[in-house]
């Protein structure tokens, strides 16, 4: 791939080949190093090529051992030597003793790049195309191209998947004679695995990704990527199978997140935005390249690791103070949603444990609710899905846990376990299956830059959450619950669609939230609308106050989901530093979903939506997929002259503020509750507004003022018996939401 990019442009590119080639599973083995802020170790890559790409030569042979090209020597890299009575990040699994890394006592030799000694030719690739000369055959070899920044890649090689004893049952052609050929066909069969034998593949996996490495490959890395290619394999399906990459990430990488917590202990976690994962390991970005994993991380027994996967890792405890767990997903998944987090958590439990809440978990569906079932076979890749189980249909809430630091036990309790189970029962009742089997709740650092972030079967919160009452810890809850279904379960095949997964999220956390709460219609359709009206003063003041071409959700246009002929594209805006601040996405897409919903009923419009999980769960979707079956799913009544084109023109692919929307709000009649906090805030306007006084006892004077004005203004303005709106009483509203209000 020959493409200069300029690091300084604020368009994010996707780099990695994927119209060649396509990982399907990754194998993690990690070590975390607190000391030095690094994580090491190896990442195993298994991959399909299919036949679309294959060349037939008569004249191919066995090239799977290293290189003698006399040009390639100075290349060759050099194991580190280590002390034989310090081998705490060497792994109990692995065969190869060359990739044993420093661990801890050893004098850091690495240099400001973050690369070994031993291995410092072996990196300083900027100044050659390969890593050895590739001569006169090098534009003939096939090259894989993998998303890759931050990282000191030390080494690559191929992985001897035939040397696993017992895997000779993936061998289909006896008659192969060419062991390059013959490791290649065990991976692919091992990858077409059935869904239901989902534990031997995974197995074959891990002894697969311990096997004997049997020749280096040759590599080299940009800004951006990493390039590897192996000398003779000419295309994709020549090109080894199974690849070993030993690396480690560096304290600046962008990835990746050292810390303290709460409690002042040292901690780390990965939050993949604006560059996804690129720089926690090598991978393909591309969101068509989705991917299972398994993972083994390493730390001091002190430290949980807490990770996205299906089952609730247990610690295994090693000699000399150290603990490994292991994480797994069978249900393919984009790279970027993959997340980590390791530091001191302490699992917070309730004080008394809930009969009903219990009960709850083994709830199922009555009679009424039968069109949750998922009907026929799903459309998605093969693989053990909870939409075709019938147990996992009626599970309203599914197993979970909160993590936090000690010090925020209390709080934890008081605000954050309570809500998880209604919320998700509301998820539940709205939606149908949930998409994950198990739920981890974290409570991250205070350096964490949002208040939530969804992987796959964990939930980062922020600390700001927690503050108040509980409804800006549920509504926030509910709108990472709702991601589960629209981000991770069903995704956006172009990135620049954010909308596909935040306007779904904004909008459904206000309908999770409220049968969270089990308000009535009417309660829920005023609390529904004073969000609107804020939501709609941000999105004024996003407008007037940001570039116009980062207001458009569809900005590619027809191109939208259009790649290179290798399968890299640019993400427009990707890494613009504006964007980090924008809502207009959520904004713009919750204010399209809201028009839509009450256009064609809150009844129509979430029976189509339940229809719709079930068609494209596990797929990437563009906008056209889901405007498209909306359409055609209601009866021509209810279209009200709706098209795609229409809304494509209006909503998707236009700034500023769509008409429909500005024609709604000009005619829209303010409700009870919205009259309420705009007397609230003007009153507190006014107080802002007068003369402070620093004596004591003039302050005491003014909270005794503040409260009798409180308690007159209120009762004008509310009908008998209601409870009066306080600030306190807004902490339901998101925060940036109340500040536009307040300012």
């Amino acid at each position: 791939m020959n493409i200069n990019l300029d690091p300084s442009r604020d368009d994010l590119p996707l780099m990695a080949n994927t119209s060649h080639i396509l990982v399907k599973h990754y194998v993690l083995d990690l070590d975390v190093n607190f000391e030095s802020q690094i994580i090491e170790g190896t990442i195993v890559l298994f991959f399909d090529s299919g036949n679309k790409f294959r060349k037939k030569s008569s004249s191919t042979e066995e090239t799977c051992r290293p290189e003698s090209n006399e040009a390639c020597k100075f290349r060759m890299l050099e194991p580190c030597h280590i002390s034989v009575t310090n081998t705490r990040t060497f792994s109990s699994k692995m065969g190869y003793n060359d990739f044993a890394i420093c661990g801890k006592g050893e004098k850091d030799t690495s240099g400001k790049d973050g690369n070994h000694d031993n291995w410092k030719l072996a990196s300083e690739i900027s100044s050659s195309k390969y890593c050895c000369d590739t001569g006169n055959h090098g534009s003939e070899d096939f090259l894989l191209v993998l998303d890759c920044c931050d990282l000191s890649v030390l080494k690559v090689e191929e992985v001897d998947v035939a040397a696993v004893p017992g895997i000779e049952k993936f061998t289909r052609s006896p008659k192969l004679t060419v062991v390059s050929e013959l490791r290649n066909q065990i991976v692919r069969e091992l990858v077409t695995l059935p869904a239901d034998r989902w534990r031997e593949q995974l197995d074959c996996y891990a002894r697969c990704s311990q096997a004997p490495g049997c020749g280096e490959l040759l590599f080299d890395t940009d800004t951006w990527s990493l390039q590897i290619r192996k000398t003779g394999a000419q295309t994709a399906p020549d090109f080894p199978h199974a690849i070993r990459i030993l690396y480690r990430t560096k304290p600046q990488g962008r990835s990746v997140t050292w810390t303290s917590d709460q409690s002042g202990r040292p901690c780390v976690y990965t939050m993949g935005s604006p560059i996804n994962n690129r720089a926690l390991f090598p991978c393909q970005e591309p969101p068509v390249a989705m991917s299972t994993w398994q993972a083994t991380v390493r730390a001091a027994a002190s430290f949980v690791v807490l990770m996205s996967g299906e089952n609730s890792a247990k610690p295994t405890q090693l000699q000399e103070g150290y603990s490994s767990w292991h994480y797994y997903v069978t249900m393919p998944m984009p790279a970027s949603t993959l997340t980590i987090a390791v530091g001191s958590w302490t699992e917070m439990k309730p004080e008394t444990y809930s009969s009903n809440d219990l009960a709850a978990e083994r709830r199922s569906f009555s009679p009424s609710e039968a069109d949750f079932r998922c009907v026929g076979v799903c459309g998605h890749v093969e693989y053990p899905c909870r939409f075709q189980n019938a147990s996992a249909a009626t599970q309203e809430i599914i197993p979970h846990r909160v993590f936090a630091p000690v010090c925020l036990k209390h709080t934890c309790q008081e605000t954050l376990l309570r809500l998880i189970p209604p919320c998700l029962s509301a998820a539940h009742s709205v939606l149908g299956t949930h998409p994950f089997s198990r739920l981890d709740v974290l409570i991250v650092p205070a350096n964490f830059p949002s208040l939530g972030m969804a992987s796959p079967h964990i939930v980062f919160l922020s600390q700001s959450t927690l503050t108040g009452r509980s409804h800006l810890c549920g509504t926030r809850l509910c709108h990472e619950i709702a991601h589960s279904w629209f981000g991770l379960a069903i995704g956006a095949r172009d990135w620049t669609e954010e909308w596909l997964s935040e306007g779904f999220a904004t909008h459904l956390e206000d309908v999770f939230w409220a049968k969270a709460q089990q308000l009535a219609p009417s309660e829920a359709q005023e609390q529904q609308e004073l969000r609107a009206v804020l939501r709609w003063r941000r999105l004024q003041d996003e407008v007037r106050n940001s570039p116009e071409e980062m207001q458009v959700l569809r900005p590619n246009k027809e191109k939208t989901g259009h790649v290179s002929d290798s399968g890299s594209s640019l993400i427009k805006h990707g890494l613009n530093p504006e964007k980090v601040f924008m809502q207009v996405h959520y904004l713009k897409g919750y204010f399209l979903l809201r028009f839509l919903a009450r256009k064609l009923g809150d009844d129509t419009y979430f029976s189509f939506l339940r229809k719709f999980v079930h068609t494209f769960h596990g797929q990437l979707i563009l906008s056209q997929d889901f405007l498209q079956m909306l359409l055609e799913n209601i009866p021509e009544e209810k279209r009200l002259e709706l098209s795609v084109e229409s809304i494509f023109r209006d909503w998707l692919e236009s700034s500023g503020i769509p008409q429909p929307l500005q024609t709604e709000r000009q005619a829209g009649a303010e409700c009870v509750l919205v009259r309420q906090v705009g007397v609230e805030v003007a009153k507190w306007n006014r107080m802002n507004r007068r003369p402070r006084k620093r004596k004591r006892k003039e302050k005491e004077v003014l909270e005794k003022m503040i409260h009798s004005e409180n308690e007159q203004e209120s009762s004008d303005y509310r009908p008998q018996g209601e409870v009066p709106v306080t600030l306190e009483a807004l902490s339901f509203l998101n925060t940036k939401d109340y500040t536009n209000i307040c300012v």
